[in-house]
């Protein structure tokens, strides 16, 4: 871990960068001796995929569904 202060991060702020790109620090400003910010990278969340079908909802037809429905197939009342 890097630890400047504000004057300093100000002065060297592309170096910093670069060492936490580059190098994976992690960079703490201070005020007076006061921790005030932390620089580091970015956590990175992996984003589920929209289209795919959540597990839970997958199941398997057991017919043919392009198979014309027949009488017994609709409920009493729309008979």
């Amino acid at each position: 871990m890097i630890t400047v202060n504000t004057h300093e991060a100000k002065s060297k702020l592309s170096a910093l960068i670069r060492a936490i790109e580059e190098e994976g620090e992690t960079v703490l400003i201070c005020r007076a001796g006061k921790p005030v910010a932390e620089l580091r990278q970015p956590t990175v969340r992996k984003v589920a995929d929209p289209l795919k079908m959540h597990p839970e909802l997958m199941g398997k037809i057991l017919y043919d569904p392009t198979d014309a429905a027949v009488e017994e197939d609709w409920p009493e009342v729309n008979r």
